[in-house]
């Protein structure tokens, strides 16, 4: 339902694999974590709402990092990818990339931090199953976000 949406904004297609690769190390970064603390008995199933406390506190700081970095990274460097010479357009525009950004990587680690005690809660094994499945839900979730937020901030 976005494609005939985005087609009038190719610059923002070219984001797609970038937003949703960083989420899904943020992702990946969270269920290793909390792999590693299952495996050594440090935190259990009656812990996980301790867990993602802790992975959201982290995930903010990670996503609002993230974010400013990449969107002073996209008035300085990426500018010619978007061709434009309207100013309030291109920062529509990079502001809709950044602020997908924080919200795949604050979403990829909360996931990344509930799948593998999920996992575990099931007796499955965690190490095996949280990657994929982290990928997986992540990406679409990304690409969700980043479709929905374009065409709320730029009113396509």
């Amino acid at each position: 339902s976005f494609e005939t949406k985005l087609t009038v904004l190719p610059a923002l297609i070219t984001f797609i694999p970038m937003l949703m690769n960083t989420a899904g190390n943020g992702g990946s970064q969270s269920s290793v974590t909390v792999i590693r603390a299952l495996s050594l008995g440090d935190v259990e199933w009656r812990d996980i709402f301790k867990v993602v406390w802790k992975e959201t506190r982290v995930a903010i700081v990670c996503s609002i990092v993230l974010s400013l970095v990449n969107f002073l990274k996209m008035v300085l460097v990426d500018h010619l990818i978007f061709n434009t010479f309207d100013t309030g357009k291109y920062i529509a525009e990079i502001s809709v990339v950044s602020i997908t950004l924080f919200f795949t990587v604050l979403i990829a680690k909360v996931i990344g931090a509930i799948l593998p005690m999920l996992a575990k809660k099931f007796n499955l094994d965690p190490a095996v199953m949280a990657s994929p499945f982290i990928t997986t839900i992540v990406d679409a979730i990304s690409l969700l976000i980043y479709f929905n937020i374009a065409v709320l901030i730029l009113g396509l």
